[in-house]
């Protein structure tokens, strides 16, 4: 193959790819995903549910979203233009939370509502704050979430049986893959670190503000020398 085929070839292979990629794009965005600012079992998280889809075109008007099993409490962010409810159910058996509280129901869902139907085009995000099972590490969370629009909906509560990929869902329910426990398992780790190295940081201050203190004295009392000796010296200047 000559130079210039090869070159014409790796052109349309490139091109290719960027065509395919394209085209793939617009479903990977169409998905309701789920992110957290931690994933560790028994740490505290905020979950960011967000999407940037309608139904073909048809406005959004609420979201609402399922909690797995195992997760009891939520406080969902109160967002402007939005009205946020959080929907009880009633454990068949009481259990007894991490602060010792008993718990005889637990938040099932979340269902965030438009005061206004949100269109086509634009991006909506719903935070989230709560506490993932602390015996949960190594599994995966599903979030089932009904996108309700004035015409039609986006049902994401498809769930992969064993074996399947979520990549073969037509419409895969957000995920989240929880992690081993951290030694802190609240999440409070790294505001602890944080107050530790500020409380050293201001130790340092203190430690360092008699010296300072001592140096600008000796700034202080070097510019009065330097006052006086100019006015003496202008003293003994001979009248002209």
């Amino acid at each position: 193959m000559t130079k210039s085929r090869f070159a014409a070839a790796s052109g349309a292979a490139v091109l290719g790819a960027a065509a395919l990629t394209l085209l793939a794009a617009p479903a990977a965005f169409a998905h309701t995903t789920v992110e957290a600012t931690s994933t560790a079992a028994g740490s505290y998280t905020v979950l960011t549910f967000a999407s940037g889809h309608s139904c073909d075109g048809s406005p959004t008007t609420s979201f609402t979203i399922d909690l797995p099993d195992g997760i009891n409490a939520a406080s969902p962010e109160i967002l402007a233009g939005w009205k946020v409810e959080k929907v009880m159910e009633t454990l068949d058996t009481p259990i007894t939370d991490s602060h010792g509280n008993e718990l005889t129901e637990r938040v099932s869902q979340i269902v965030y509502t438009a005061d206004t139907p949100f269109p086509e085009g634009f991006r909506v995000s719903f935070d989230v704050s709560l506490q993932l099972p602390e015996d949960a590490a190594g599994e995966t969370l599903y979030f089932p979430t009904v996108q309700q629009c004035e015409e039609g909906s986006n049902d994401w509560i498809e769930i992969p049986a064993d074996g399947q990929d979520d990549e073969e869902l037509a419409s895969p329910a957000p995920a989240l893959e929880v992690t081993e426990a951290v030694d802190d398992e609240h999440g409070h780790g790294d505001a602890a670190e944080t107050e530790h190295a500020e409380g050293e940081h201001a130790d340092e201050v203190s430690d360092s503000s008699p010296a300072l203190a001592v140096g600008i004295a000796g700034l202080a009392v070097g510019a009065l020398g330097l006052v006086v000796a100019l006015v003496a010296l202008l003293r003994r200047r001979p009248a002209a």
